[in-house]
């Protein structure tokens, strides 16, 4: 079998599967926050940030999960297929826009398609903010790995989502709202989503991460004993 040298995991027998659910959850968790992100919450007139800002620094927690385990390269092509997903959601949601509906559910497809003809904008917005913030967030979780070795994991998840969210905020913030609120607010979202993003990725997030990779790492190990 040729050998790996990014990560050792990965000629490992059991992995497999593990990559499988860490990629599914990935790309479910992004297809989620894509559609929450429609809803925009305010609080006290003072705060406004899109209800997928609760869900989406989990998003980042797998990606930060997916590159410690099985390296930037492996992180990168999940990436791309959740990319490919978001694309297919809103192809398909937009087909059931266009469809047509019995009058007596004239409430329900109103309802529907007030928030999947949204949906597109929200997700090109997300998509460019995905790109630019997952595969920094990848790209230099593995530069900081390369530094300072297995040691400090949460140097890594938090130092790379600090850079990572400004490429990720800004151009889903502008792309997604930009015109639909006041500049004022706009400015107050991206520096909420910023810093409740890396609050929630810190408290939350961080703490997962590390069971999830120990939980993998054992799991892993387990599956190789004879």
């Amino acid at each position: 079998m040729e050998k790996v040298t990014e990560n050792p995991l990965k000629n490992r027998e059991g992995s497999d599967m593990l990559l499988v659910v860490v990629a599914a959850l990935f790309v479910t968790a992004y297809l989620v926050s894509n559609i929450m992100a429609v809803k925009v919450i305010g609080i006290f007139d003072l705060l406004y940030f899109d209800a997928g800002t609760v869900t989406f620094p989990f998003a980042y927690m797998l990606g930060d999960v997916l590159t410690e385990i099985w390296g930037y390269r492996t992180a990168k092509k999940v990436i791309l297929l959740t990319f490919v997903c978001n694309v297919l959601m809103v192809i398909c949601t937009q087909i059931g826009v266009w469809l047509p509906s019995p009058d007596y559910l004239d409430a329900t497809a109103h309802a529907y398609n007030a928030i999947f003809n949204y949906v597109p904008r929200i997700v090109i917005a997300s998509l460019t903010g995905f790109l630019l913030g997952e595969i920094s967030n990848a790209w230099l979780m593995e530069k900081i790995r390369h530094k300072l070795g297995e040691r400090r994991l949460w140097v890594r998840t938090i130092g790379s989502s600090m850079i990572a969210y400004v490429f990720d905020t800004v151009p889903f913030v502008l792309i997604a709202f930009a015109g639909t609120l006041p500049g004022r607010d706009i400015l107050l979202m991206i520096a909420l989503q910023y810093f409740m993003k890396l609050g929630i990725e810190t408290l939350f997030g961080t703490p997962m991460a590390y069971a999830m990779i120990s939980r993998i790492k054992k799991k892993a190990n387990y599956s190789l004993m004879p």
